[in-house]
C-alpha cells in the first residue's frame, strides 16, 4: 500500500489530470471545486430552478441533479437554460437514462456501473459520452458494492472499495474512455479515507470526496469535516460535496468552511470570535449571530473578529481585516491591524457591518481570490 505522505511534500495537492466540466475545469490544478444535489423531482422544474439557483447563488459550482425517469430527463433543458453552473445527470440501473441524459444537454454523467448492468451498456454510455464530449463519474458507494467483490473480501473494506473503482476504470480505459472523474464514498470515515488513500496512489484521475449518508446537521457537518479534512490536508481531492440530511444550501456553506479552514479556498466572510469564559465583557454571541446574519451576502473574503476580552483580543482582532476588542462597556475597533477607534457596546454591530461593506466595495470581489490546486494560503 503507497504512503498517504507523500501527497504532504510543500503542502502541495496531488497532480491529477484535467477534466473539463461544461466551462469549469475540474483537477490538474484549478481550485477543489464545490457541488451539491438538488433534493426536488427533477420533472418540477418551477421548484428545480429556484433550488439551482438558491445553490448558485450559495457558491455552488456544480450541481447535480437525479434522473430517475424520463420525465427527469426532459426537464435538463429547462433546468440547462435558467444556470450557469455545469449540469450533473444522477443515473443509477438504466442505462437508457444515461443516453437520453446526454443528449438531453448534461455537462457530465455520473453512473454507478455496478448497477447499470451488463458491460455493453456501460460501453454504450462511454460511447454516447464521447461523441457528445460529456465526461463521466463513476461513482462507488459502500452500500452497492458487486457481489463478487463482497465475497472476495469478506466485506465492505476499503480494498474492496478500491478494487470496485478500479475495476470500473479499466472497464472506461480498456472501451477507450478517460474523461473520468472517480469517487469513493462511504458512511464510515475510515473506511472512505482509506479507500480514497488507496485510489489516489493508483491513478491520476481526479477524485470527488464525500461522507455519503453523513446525516444531518449538526453531527453530518462534523463527520465530513472530519472525513473531508483529513484528505484534503494529505492533497487529495478535487472536487467535493457535503451530503446532509435537509436543504442542500446548507451543504455548500459547510463545503466552503472546510475548504476555508484548510487555506484551499477564500471566499466570503470569516468570522473569528472567542468562546467566552469569565472575562468576556459583551454579549459575543449575540454579536457574532447579527453580523453573519446582516453580512451573508458578501462573497470577498474577508475576516472579522469578535473579541471578549484582552487577553487574546486585541492580537486575533488586530489580525483580521476587521475587529473589535472589547471591554467593559466599550470596544477597541481595529482595521487591518490599525486601532480606529474606540466604540460603546451597543454600536458594536452596526460599525462592524458599516466597515466591512465599505472595505468590501474597496477590493476587487471579480474573483474570490480562490488558491489554485497546489498553493495553500499563506500566513499574514
Amino acid at each position: 500500500m503507497h504512503d498517504a505522505g507523500i501527497f504532504r511534500a510543500a503542502n502541495s495537492r496531488r497532480c491529477s489530470r484535467t477534466v473539463q466540466v461544461g466551462s469549469l475545469q475540474l483537477g490538474g490544478g484549478a481550485p477543489v471545486r464545490v457541488q451539491s444535489m438538488t433534493n426536488t423531482p427533477t420533472e418540477d422544474v418551477r421548484r428545480t430552478i429556484d433550488q439551482i439557483k438558491a445553490l448558485e447563488n450559495a457558491g455552488c459550482e456544480i450541481v447535480r441533479v437525479a434522473v430517475p425517469t424520463l420525465e427527469a430527463v426532459k426537464a435538463l433543458p429547462a433546468l440547462k437554460s435558467a444556470m450557469t453552473a455545469p449540469l450533473v445527470a444522477d443515473i443509477h440501473f438504466d442505462y437508457r437514462l444515461a443516453l437520453e441524459a446526454i443528449n438531453h444537454g448534461a455537462d457530465k454523467i455520473r453512473i454507478n456501473p455496478g448497477n447499470i448492468g451488463k458491460a455493453d451498456r456501460v460501453r454504450e454510455i462511454l460511447r454516447e459520452a464521447r461523441v457528445n464530449h460529456i465526461p463521466v463519474r463513476i461513482g462507488v458507494n459502500a452500500g452497492s458494492l458487486e457481489k463478487g467483490i463482497l465475497r472476495k473480501h469478506e466485506g465492505i473494506t476499503a480494498g474492496a472499495l478500491a478494487e470496485s473503482a478500479l475495476k470500473q476504470i479499466r472497464l472506461c480505459e480498456d472501451a477507450g474512455f478517460e474523461d473520468l472523474v472517480v469517487s469513493i464514498k462511504a458512511s464510515s470515515i475510515r473506511l472512505m479515507v482509506e479507500a480514497n488513500r488507496i485510489l489516489a496512489g493508483s491513478v491520476d484521475y481526479p477524485l470527488h470526496l464525500g461522507v455519503t449518508e453523513a446525516g444531518a446537521a449538526p453531527s453530518g457537518i462534523i463527520r465530513s469535516a472530519v472525513g473531508l479534512g483529513i484528505l484534503l490536508d494529505q492533497g487529495i481531492g478535487d472536487t467535493i460535496r457535503v451530503s446532509l440530511t435537509g436543504e442542500p444550501v446548507q451543504e455548500v456553506a459547510t463545503a466552503y468552511e472546510i475548504l476555508k479552514s484548510l487555506g484551499l479556498r477564500r471566499r466570503g466572510l470569516t468570522v473569528i470570535s472567542c468562546p467566552t469564559c469569565g472575562r468576556t465583557h459583551a454579549d459575543i454571541l449575540a454579536v457574532v449571530q447579527a453580523v453573519e446574519k446582516a453580512l451573508g451576502h458578501i462573497r470577498t473574503p474577508l475576516t472579522v473578529a469578535v473579541m471578549g476580552c484582552a487577553v487574546n483580543g486585541p492580537g486575533e482582532a488586530r489580525e483580521a481585516d476587521i475587529g473589535v476588542a472589547c471591554g467593559p462597556g466599550r470596544a477597541l475597533l481595529f482595521r487591518k491591524g490599525c486601532v480606529i477607534g474606540k466604540i460603546s457596546e451597543d454600536e458594536i454591530v452596526r460599525v462592524l457591518v458599516q466597515e466591512v461593506n465599505r472595505l468590501e466595495k474597496k477590493q476587487d470581489h471579480s474573483a474570490e481570490k480562490d488558491l489554485p490546486a497546489g498553493e495553500k494560503e499563506k500566513s499574514r
